[in-house]
């Protein structure tokens, strides 16, 4: 019945089917490693099956805010996580999706799209999310080339440039504020009208240094080995045009990777789940960390600290059952 093809790499070494887990990590990224380190060092039966390793780390090129490294390339700092965790052996069971989670009497069952079924006393929910894109030319192109999706993480390297910032929500105004210590010029592009809070958009007005276009539609982002400009639409006199500059952070909000936890787990409008201040979702033995809960502040550093706080929150609730 338990007879599938595991990889036997050091990351899968004892990740089988037959045991009751102590505690499952869906989700390779800070968070979930994070939470394997913290679980292991706890004594618990602990393993982690995700789809790749590392997440939007993968994504981003330089990161110069995660204490203790000034400057590291994403996937460099991905690699340290998973060489400290697997040194540890924690298996980890990679290239692999969670498809579905029930309960069962002695805790969860857990499928994979590999036809694998696992069972765990509590679990973790740590699969993350993504920015959500504007899907133009040039988009791809220029990640990381001029385009980012994060102005916490990467204005400081625009500084005395100028950026544009597309989205018209809190994200889009709370982006332009964490980027006037560093850029020289910012303007905002939104297809539609501001969305922001009266707040925010009152501190907006006491900028010399923003430009605002609304009405106005992105259409493509071009430039050469970097990010040039934008090519727009104004909606207003249906006329095409080109905005210079040197960057464009797109602020349109995040989306989780949570859809196949609907209806086991609850979620807010964003479908981002809901949890305590343990981490703890509305399902008891059932723990969510990262960017796919509610938590506003999508950091590397956040994640990691919550996915090492479910770890020691499952090994309370599992020493008080």
């Amino acid at each position: 019945m338990f007879n599938f093809d595991i990889e036997t790499t050091k990351e899968t070494t004892e990740f089988d089917t037959v045991q009751l887990w102590d505690f499952l990590i869906i989700g390779g990224g800070p968070a979930g490693l994070n939470a394997g380190l913290y679980a292991k060092r706890k004594g618990l039966k602990v393993g982690i099956i995700a789809v790749d390793i590392g997440g939007q780390l993968h994504n981003t090129t330089d990161v110069d805010n995660y204490l203790g490294f000034s400057l590291v390339q994403g996937k460099e700092l991905s690699d340290s996580f998973l060489k400290h965790v697997t040194d540890l052996d924690v298996p980890i069971l990679k290239q692999t999706r969670v498809t579905a989670i029930s309960k069962f009497d002695a805790g969860f069952l857990v499928k994979t799209d590999k036809f694998q079924d696992f069972r765990t006393k509590t679990l973790l929910i740590s699969t993350g999310g993504q920015p959500r894109k504007l899907r133009i030319p040039g988009e791809k192109e220029f990640a990381n080339k001029g385009v980012s999706y994060c102005t916490i993480c990467d204005a400081p390297f625009f500084k005395d440039k100028h950026v544009i910032v597309a989205g018209g929500g809190n994200s889009a105004a709370e982006s332009v504020l964490d980027l006037v210590p560093w850029a020289k010029k910012i303007t905002v592009v939104h297809r539609s009208q501001w969305r922001a809070d009266k707040i925010l958009l009152d501190k907006l007005d006491k900028l010399d240094n923003l430009d605002i276009h609304l009405q106005t539609q992105i259409l493509e982002i071009i430039g050469d080995e970097k990010m040039t400009g934008l090519r727009v639409l104004d909606k207003t006199t249906n006329e095409e045009r080109v905005i210079s500059a040197d960057g464009l952070f797109i602020e349109i909000g995040t989306v989780p990777n949570s859809k196949f936890v609907e209806g086991f787990v609850k979620m807010n409008d964003n479908n981002e789940i809901l949890v305590d201040d343990q981490q703890m979702t509305s399902v008891e033995g059932v723990f969510a960390a990262g960017d796919i809960t509610l938590q506003p502040y999508k950091q590397i550093i956040i994640s990691a600290a919550e996915g090492a706080k479910a770890a020691l929150a499952a090994m309370t609730y599992l020493n008080h059952k």
